[in-house]
């Protein structure tokens, strides 16, 4: 009984908290992950979802983050580059997918329609994320670009902050359709409100995503366990349950 009381005390004295900024097409994915890591660790992880532009850009004004899930790459880069993240971390974690989400009071069908589904009369809002500052919607613009929707489609666009919101939009039915991450629409939540169809990954640029550990941090052991845990094939198989693929071997 002393040896348990004592386990427990060491684990309680020693656990840390980590605060990690996500790109909002982990909401789902990320936040059961650090479920199972708490349980495994007794660590705690606050995550902080948003557009990756607008966390980077937190980042680089001192926000107190130790670990940033970007859903591009270029993001994690420059902070490494400028010496703001520890370059030896850097990581890609997944492969993201877009696709064109409608919910299930919808006349159309999006696997018989395509990209064709946004040009009908009866689609007068279409939900993607901010290309300002969010990649899912920079992949959004380019497949539609791809398939010379632009000039058809444009005032029909409604921009979420981040892609979370943008499927927040089409699945409350304040849009009739959204170009969307696939780690969103499989979540328990929209999977059961609504169909999609997977766009050709060859219409946008590849959504690479990557992470890194802030060099600020003052949990840098605790941040590395937890992206070690993320990178492991838990994490992986957890990811591919919400879409979101494996990189190229690295």
């Amino acid at each position: 009984m002393l040896l348990i009381i004592g386990a427990f005390a060491f684990r309680a004295a020693t656990a840390e908290q980590i605060t990690v900024a996500a790109a909002a097409d982990l909401n789902y994915a990320l936040k059961e992950l650090a479920g199972r890591f708490e349980s495994k660790t007794g660590n705690k992880v606050t995550l902080s979802f948003g557009a990756s532009g607008n966390l980077y850009s937190q980042i680089q004004s001192g926000a107190p983050f130790d670990l940033f899930f970007s859903a591009d790459e270029e993001c994690p880069k420059k902070l490494a580059a400028a010496g703001i993240a520890d370059a030896s971390s850097l990581r890609n974690y997944a492969l993201g997918h877009l696709v064109l989400w409608v919910p299930n009071n919808s006349p159309f069908d999006p696997q018989k329609l395509q990209m064709e589904l946004l040009t009908q009369p009866a689609v007068t809002r279409i939900a993607i994320a901010n290309p300002q500052h969010a990649p899912y919607g920079k992949a959004a613009i380019a497949a539609i670009e791809h398939y010379g929707l632009k000039d058809r489609v444009a005032d029909k666009l409604v921009f979420g902050e981040n892609v979370s919101q943008a499927a927040q939009f089409v699945q409350s039915g304040n849009a009739q359709a959204g170009l969307i991450a696939m780690s969103l629409a499989k979540s328990p939540a929209m999977e059961s409100a609504g169909r999609f169809w997977v766009v050709p990954s060859d219409s946008f640029p590849e959504l690479k995503q990557a992470v890194v550990i802030i060099s600020a941090s003052k949990h840098k052991e605790t941040a590395q366990a937890f992206l070690d845990f993320v990178l492991s094939p838990e994490g992986a198989a957890t990811f591919q349950k919400y879409g979101l693929n494996p990189p190229a071997k690295q």
